[in-house]
């Protein structure tokens, strides 16, 4: 190849890596929207048959099932809408991840498929929670993007955490 030929090859390459960099934070967000608003309407539901979660999480041998049907139905409420609005996102998928993860190991079935996610992909994606597993844990590695309420508020001083604060303060 022609030194022109590389020229034109690395500036089609720079090009099309900043275009596909643009898509990054829209995708995050459609990917936050997908998976976490109707993770709202699920938690929504359990807070209005929270007997009927309470027994359900008995039958499984969760601890305290009454204490933890309440703390997954206000996490997958509350959670879910914080989630889509890109708000302690970081936190709220790391508990999602906790979740999801309690949820396949304590039902059998679920079990079995998170087991064999390997040998067995299909069984593992009809699981009901592994999917919004797999969502918290890609929420988890990537954070939610430049259209996230987390990145709003990082700009504004006054949100910024109390450990940056401090260490920016002269001594």
């Amino acid at each position: 190849m022609t030194l022109s030929t590389l020229r034109v090859r690395a500036l089609y390459e720079s090009i099309a890596v900043r275009a596909f960099d643009l898509l990054q934070s829209p995708v995050l967000l459609f990917f936050r929207l997908f998976w976490f608003l109707p993770l709202v309407k699920n938690g929504w539901d359990k807070l209005h048959n929270l007997p009927q979660v309470t027994e359900f999480f008995a039958s499984l041998g969760i601890p305290f099932p009454g204490v933890n049907a309440v703390f997954i139905a206000v996490l997958e409420c509350v959670g879910g809408l914080l989630l889509a609005l890109g708000l302690f996102s970081r936190p709220l998928a790391f508990l999602m991840v906790c979740n999801f993860t309690v949820a396949l190991l304590t039902v059998t079935s679920d079990r079995e498929a998170l087991l064999g996610m390997f040998s067995d992909q299909d069984k593992f994606l009809q699981a009901a929670p592994s999917l919004y597993w797999i969502a918290s844990f890609v929420l988890l590695a990537f954070g939610p993007g430049k259209l996230a309420l987390d990145t709003i508020l990082a700009r504004w001083p006054r949100f910024r955490s109390v450990a940056e604060r401090v260490a920016t303060v002269p001594a």
